[in-house]
């Protein structure tokens, strides 16, 4: 299928109500699936204080801190992040022992996982070499572009 089709067929689908497409054309086969819309959940709004009532009615403010979610903290360390969205798999089948531990030591272009987009498995290869410090993610855990998947020291 070339190229100008499958743009057509994406439009139509992102154009239309439907979610999901798949369409075979000779040995090719395409499925184009539509992500549903994002909900963003409302912010927790932070609790009002009580302010003391002065003499004669008028009301004095009471200091309100603003407070920060702290962003968590990687550790030290080459951090390996993932290239795109998909689902973030250790081993090259399930019964299949892990790419890497904690604690092995890796080399430039080493396959450290598979992330799995859109039923294409992609090893994910290691761009630096050194010892593994830490894992981020879980097996089978979904992953975003640009999500910190291993720690290199």
């Amino acid at each position: 299928m070339d190229l100008r089709k499958l743009k057509t067929l994406i439009d139509l689908v992102a154009e239309s109500g439907i979610s999901e497409l798949e369409v075979t054309e000779g040995e090719g086969k395409v499925r184009i699936v539509k992500a549903p819309p994002q909900i963003v959940a409302p912010m927790a709004m932070p609790q009002m204080q009580a302010l003391p009532v002065a003499q004669g009615g008028a009301t004095q403010a009471a200091p309100v801190a603003d407070v920060a979610p702290a962003a968590p903290q990687l550790p030290a360390g080459h951090i390996v992040t993932s290239p795109m969205v998909g689902t973030f798999y250790r081993a090259p089948s399930p019964g299949a022992s892990a790419f890497v531990n904690v604690g092995d030591a890796v080399k430039e272009g080493q396959t450290v996982c598979i992330i799995e987009a859109m039923k294409l498995l992609n090893e994910i290869e290691c761009d630096k070499a050194g010892v593994i410090k830490e894992i981020l993610v879980e097996n089978g855990q979904a992953v975003e572009y640009g999500q910190p998947l291993f720690v290199i020291g």
